[in-house]
């Protein structure tokens, strides 16, 4: 009980400030310039501290020498998870321009701007580490399988891949050369100056609330009114909120991840939709409305698996 009560504080205290954002978009005091700095700065700036900052101060370079093997639990929940909601497309018989959004909806999870603050709320800042690496497997997953799938959905011009062009690609995003940073500094016994790491202190401080405002003010962008349970919705939600975290848990048995790994692998998994599919479909040509909808329906879902989740963990 005690277990249940922390995580329906932790969750009720994630769904304030996302009731924050959307207070502030309600009365016109956070507009499209804001959500677009937000943005910008929790994934530029904000998180790449949070990741040095967390792994220098939660992880040993003993603890390192697992992590291969814990790698591979993120990376087959998210595979099989895509093979899942391939396999039921057939049976919901949805319109070209909502398949793909649909797989890509039940692939990945927002392990970024909900994730971090669900994670550090529910574990603690020792959850960094982990969190990060279920995250540098999902941004690989984000900037190819996700696109392609969208893309495939869209009107817009097709695109492709080259192992140059996605190294080049994963190589310019901030929060990925944090991870490689944070670990590179952890295996090599490498601290950075106390300076530094108490600007990346303060920096982290930020990235829970921030990102938790703009994920509120996406809520209001679509508008209460217009989030309807409509056609592959219901099945997404199944998928990416109750299959997916049963799925993890079995991953972590079988490659025996134990203790908080485990549990965070679990919780990451259990997340809504990521935010860049609504993005990404606007952009391709898809149905960027279908995008929306389920990305904020499966937001306000893990209001009620997330409490039942950390029971049964």
């Amino acid at each position: 009980m005690g277990t249940f009560l922390h995580s329906v504080s932790a969750v009720f205290l994630i769904f304030s400030m996302i009731l924050v954002g959307y207070v502030l978009g309600r009365i016109g005091w956070l507009t499209g310039a804001e959500k677009k700095f937000i943005s910008r700065f929790v994934v530029n700036i904000a998180v790449p501290m949070n990741c040095i900052n967390g792994v220098l101060n939660n992880l040993s370079r003993e603890e390192l020498q697992g992590t291969g093997r814990m790698l591979l639990v993120p990376l087959l929940c998210i595979l099989l998870t895509l093979a899942v909601s391939a396999a039921v497309l057939p049976v919901l018989h949805l319109p070209r321009e909502r398949r793909g959004v649909f797989c890509a909806m039940c692939m990945l999870s927002n392990s970024l701007f909900i994730g971090l603050p669900m994670g550090t709320q529910l574990f603690g800042e020792v959850s960094v580490p982990y969190i990060m690496m279920y995250y540098m497997v999902s941004t690989i997953f984000t900037q190819t399988v996700m696109v392609l799938l969208i893309e495939s959905s869209g009107t817009g011009s097709g695109v492709s891949f080259s192992p140059v062009g996605l190294v080049r690609e994963l190589l310019t995003k901030p929060p990925v050369l944090g991870v490689i940073f944070a670990f590179s500094f952890l295996l090599l016994g490498i601290r950075p100056p106390e300076l530094f790491m108490s600007f990346a202190r303060y920096m982290s401080g930020t990235v829970t609330p921030l990102a938790l405002m703009y994920c509120g003010f996406i809520v209001y962008e679509l508008g209460l009114g217009n989030m309807r349970f409509e056609k592959g919705i219901p099945t997404m939600m199944v998928i990416r909120l109750i299959f997916a975290p049963l799925l993890c848990a079995g991953l972590c048995h079988v490659f025996r991840v134990t203790g908080l790994a485990a549990n965070v692998f679990i919780i990451e998994a259990a997340l809504p939709v990521v935010s860049q599919i609504p993005v990404l479909a606007g952009a391709y040509g898809a149905d960027e409305r279908y995008a929306a909808i389920g990305a904020c329906l499966s937001m306000l879902g893990v209001f009620v698996t997330i409490p039942v989740i950390m029971m049964l963990l």
